[in-house]
This record gives C-alpha cells, sequence and structure tokens, in this order.
C-alpha cells in the first residue's frame, strides 16, 4: 500500500460539505475538513526523524486524545515532544476574541479551583505563541484546531488531521525514534499482501465508528433541531449495540481479534468520555458504556494497556465540556458504582 492510498482511506471516512451552511443553519452540527495534509516520509520537507517533531494538543478534545493513545502505545513519548492547551476556550472579555485554544498554564480551572499540572506553554515555535490560531496565522491560514503535528526544524504545521497522523506515526514509529522494538508495540494499520483482510476489517469499523460514534455523538450533543438529534442518538446506539455483538459473537478481546489496531484507537476516546460525559453532555442518556458487558470488558481491557491511562485526563474532559455549557458548572459524578476513571480498572462492573 503506498501513501496515497494511505491518505485516501482516512480522507473517504471525513464528513461531506456538500450544503455545510444550509445544514448548520438548519440545526445540524458539521464537522470542518483538515487543511494540513502534508505526509511524512513521502514530502521531502519532513523526513521521517527523531527527536524533530511535536504535537499540540488539548487533552478535552477526542481528536487529540487518539494522537496521544498512538504517541503512547508507539512508544514516542520521549521522541516526539507535546503541548497541552487549556481545556476551556477563550473568553469573551479575551482580547483576540473568544473560542480560540490557548497555552496557559496558570489557568484555573472550575473543577479543581487550581491550575491543571498537565498544561503547558507553547514550547516549540520558539515564540511562545499563547494561541493555537497565532500558529496557523504563521502561515496564513485561518484555522484553530487542534491536534497538530508540528515541525520544529522547519517551523512548519505538517498535519492537523489526527486520522492521518495516527496512522504516520504507526507506520514510521521506529524512524521517528519508537523506544519498543517493532515486535514488542502495537501495529495499528499493518500492511503488506498478508495483512489485507485485516485492512479491509478496520476500515469497515472505521468507517462505523467515525460516522455513528466518534462524530455521532458530535452530531448529537451539538445539533439543535430535535430531529437530527434523534437521529444521531438512534444510529450512536445501534452502532454501539452492533459492537456489542461484535465482540461477544467470539469474545475476542479487541475489535479485529486478538490484537489491538486502529479500529480500538479510534473508539477509546469516545467510549472513555461516554459515562462521565457524554451520557449527560452530549444527551446520549439511553444507556451507559457499563451496560454493554462485553464493551465495558473492551474499554477496562484497553485502559489497562501501557500508555493509555496516561494519554488523557477526565479532569480535562469535564472541565471542557461542562466549562463550555450555559452555566459552566460541572457536574461532579457519576460516583457510583464508583468514580470514573477509577470504574475501569473494574471489568467486573459489568453484569
Amino acid at each position: 500500500m503506498n501513501n496515497d492510498e494511505q491518505n485516501s482511506i482516512d480522507s473517504s471516512l471525513e464528513e461531506a460539505q456538500t450544503d455545510a451552511i444550509k445544514r448548520r443553519a438548519k440545526g445540524e452540527f458539521v464537522r470542518g475538513v483538515s487543511g494540513f495534509r502534508s505526509v511524512l516520509g513521502q514530502d521531502p520537507d519532513f523526513p521521517a526523524q527523531p527527536n524533530r517533531y511535536h504535537l499540540f494538543v488539548a487533552l478535552n478534545c477526542p481528536w487529540c486524545h487518539r494522537v496521544t493513545l498512538a504517541r503512547n502505545m508507539l512508544g514516542l513519548e520521549t521522541s516526539i515532544t507535546l503541548d497541552v492547551a487549556f481545556p476551556n476556550r477563550t473568553n469573551d472579555d479575551d482580547p483576540t476574541g473568544p473560542n480560540l485554544w490557548e497555552f496557559n498554564p496558570e489557568r484555573i480551572a472550575t473543577l479543581t479551583d487550581a491550575i491543571l499540572p498537565e498544561c503547558t506553554l507553547d514550547t516549540a515555535t520558539g515564540h511562545n505563541m499563547r494561541l493555537v490560531k497565532q500558529i496557523y496565522a504563521s502561515e496564513g491560514a485561518n484555522e484553530g484546531s487542534v491536534p497538530i503535528l508540528y515541525d520544529r526544524q522547519t517551523n512548519r504545521i505538517v498535519s492537523n488531521e489526527s486520522a492521518e497522523i495516527i496512522r504516520m506515526l504507526n507506520r514510521h514509529a521506529t524512524a521517528l525514534g519508537s523506544v519498543f522494538n517493532a515486535a514488542d508495540r502495537p501495529n495499528l494499520y499493518p500492511e503488506g499482501a498478508n495483512s489485507q483482510q485485516r485492512r479491509e476489517e478496520i476500515e469497515h469499523l472505521n468507517r462505523l465508528i467515525y460516522t455513528n460514534i466518534n462524530n455521532g455523538a458530535y452530531k448529537a450533543g451539538f445539533s439543535s433541531n430535535q430531529t437530527i438529534y434523534a437521529a444521531a442518538f438512534k444510529d450512536y446506539f445501534a452502532a454501539l449495540s452492533y459492537l456489542e455483538k461484535h465482540l461477544a459473537a467470539d469474545n475476542r478481546p479487541f475489535l479485529t481479534g486478538d490484537t489491538f489496531t486502529e479500529a480500538d484507537l479510534r473508539l477509546f476516546p469516545t467510549l472513555y468520555r461516554h459515562d462521565p460525559v457524554y451520557y449527560l453532555r452530549m444527551k446520549l442518556n439511553d444507556a451507559k458504556i457499563v451496560d454493554f458487558p462485553h464493551l465495558w470488558r473492551w474499554l477496562c481491557r484497553v485502559y489497562a494497556l501501557p500508555g493509555v491511562a496516561s494519554s488523557n485526563s477526565l479532569i480535562h474532559c469535564r472541565q471542557g465540556y461542562f466549562g463550555r455549557s450555559w452555566n459552566n458548572v460541572i457536574p461532579l459524578g457519576p460516583s457510583q458504582p464508583m468514580t470514573y476513571p477509577e470504574a475501569y480498572r473494574h471489568p467486573e462492573l459489568a453484569k
């Protein structure tokens, strides 16, 4: 499989932009398309080298969570540096404007009444930029999203498409400086003729997971039209039921069998957020993941893998999602049957 084929697969999973303005006007949440799409190892300006690349992320963002998961699980924490934005964006009184990601490690989280130790300044551009939007502006772009894969040598953005970033990290893990041998790290997207069937299964699951679960959660939670919300709600739980039966059919540990792949990585960030955040914030209150025994045990199994628990923070997730709600008050639960993420260490909670 060549690099062009790699990109075309990911691009096919993006949301169609047809009549996006009209759809948004009718209350539908329509996800935009990332504008920076260079490919490590293919673009001559961005060779796959260790200790060269950097990630800008926000831990409450599930698309960033994909990338931090891949970085940790592939053994790239020491060779790819990381900056973390505060989970709430700028307020209306910010001199630059509202709703912008900012690097502000001194900002106080209302949930904890303290700073969040994971948050950082911009340590990669050399200009201590406060806003993610400024990083884009330095390249003449008007975007403002995270994650960003950034080249510290040329001071340029490589990619801001999470699906393509995780596949590049997997493909070039050794060249990028992984601390693991190839045999000791997951191969998220196996290549070669012998793996065609596995890739097809991953792509099938990716389409279901992205459309109905990853993006479906946002369509339910951020759409302002009851009919659109109801359709997204129905599709979300239908997909969960499908995956529950998929895992139960042969009691497989992971979505494609005995090994963790890209399909598992894409599903995890949404299910990790569902019980403590999305159940309320995204109005996805038909059931919790703990009500799906095989999915719950899968969730706990993934959470126990090396590097997974440290790849994110539910404090950031709660602060980021509920801190943007109409009254900025953050729910303190759930605490039954126990608090999260501690619950993810207890697969026996599912009946």
